[in-house]
């Protein structure tokens, strides 16, 4: 198993602190370079996290553990007017960034109102692609326990908003309802880092699921093949062209173009298309990866060993 955390230190040696890197057969997922300071996310294995801390010192920099690197999290409001998304939506898209999080954030069609509140089916699906979402919802008790069936999505769920208790049967965090200001007094930053921890616990609960019968390969490692064998990767704008999940990839490519050269990469032993369900996403046409548990890969190679 890989374990993902956050460098940083000095240009000095950077390069050959990247080739250990590699030499401990770790990756480096993103790198920033500011002047003369180096912000890299970096995957490597759980035994070498020690050695990694040590060989850090070297070259004056230091090792940030980021307990939710490697993760999509969905960001949900019930709408996007000024009601619901600013300023609490934002704010908590930006803080779980600060702890390895790729967020998205999500304004929902119908999901305004006690009475009248919906979820699309298709942006039920947008947010089933994501490993985890947190649901932003106002001030009044009333107004979220009606609304409770938007929550109904399969995968975990974090609610939160302005009642400080509130007996729904889905985590909870208070003191983080609508606001006309961004969140920055004490008992708000307080919320956020209680919210930070009920999400961590949810994704440390889901990673030891997957433990149990793992994907086949590590979506780390599929990344890495991508970006040697999809030059395209490179032309895309977007600061992270490909976004880690727990048990996949989004690759933010057209569909269309780009997902029969996706399917025949090949990752170890492996075609990506043979140990991988490989679809369009809801998301902007993307090209969403979920890579098949190792137990499903060996029992589809013993059938079609038998045929």
């Amino acid at each position: 198993m890989y374990e993902i955390v956050r460098y940083e230190g000095g240009v000095y040696k950077n390069n050959i602190f990247k080739e250990w890197i590699e030499d401990i057969g770790g990756f480096v997922i993103q790198e920033h370079v500011m002047q003369l300071d180096v912000y890299m996310t970096l995957a490597v294995p759980q035994s070498e996290i020690e050695r990694l801390k040590e060989e850090a010192k070297k070259y004056k920099g230091k090792i940030i553990e980021t307990p939710l690197a490697g993760t999509e999290i969905a960001v949900v409001a019930p709408s996007l007017s000024r009601h619901h998304l600013p300023h609490t939506a934002c704010d908590i898209a930006e803080y779980l960034r600060r702890f390895g999080a790729k967020s998205n954030m999500i304004g929902l069609a119908r999901g305004v109102g006690k009475d009248i509140a919906q979820l699309r089916e298709k942006e039920k699906r947008l947010i089933e692609e994501h490993d985890l979402a947190v649901y932003v919802m106002g001030n009044f008790s009333s107004c979220i326990k009606d609304k409770i069936h938007l929550f109904d999505v399969e995968i975990p769920v974090v609610v939160t908003g302005g009642p400080k208790e509130l007996d729904i049967p889905y985590p909870y965090v208070g003191d983080l309802g609508r606001r006309s200001h961004r969140l920055r007094h004490g008992e708000e930053i307080r919320a956020l880092r209680k919210m930070v921890d009920k999400i961590t616990e949810l994704i440390n609960k889901k990673r030891l699921e997957l433990s149990y019968d793992p994907p086949i390969v590590p979506p780390v490692v599929v990344k890495d093949e991508l970006e040697k064998q999809v030059d395209e990767i490179f032309d895309i704008l977007s600061p992270m062209p490909i976004t880690t999940q727990l048990d996949g990839l989004r690759v933010k490519l057209d569909y269309d173009k780009f997902h029969k050269k996706i399917e025949n990469v090949k990752v170890k032993n492996y075609i990506l298309k043979d140990i991988a369900n490989i679809k369009r996403s809801e998301m902007k046409n993307y090209i969403l990866i979920k890579i098949k548990p190792k137990s499903e890969v060996e029992f589809e190679r013993e059938k079609n060993e038998n045929v």
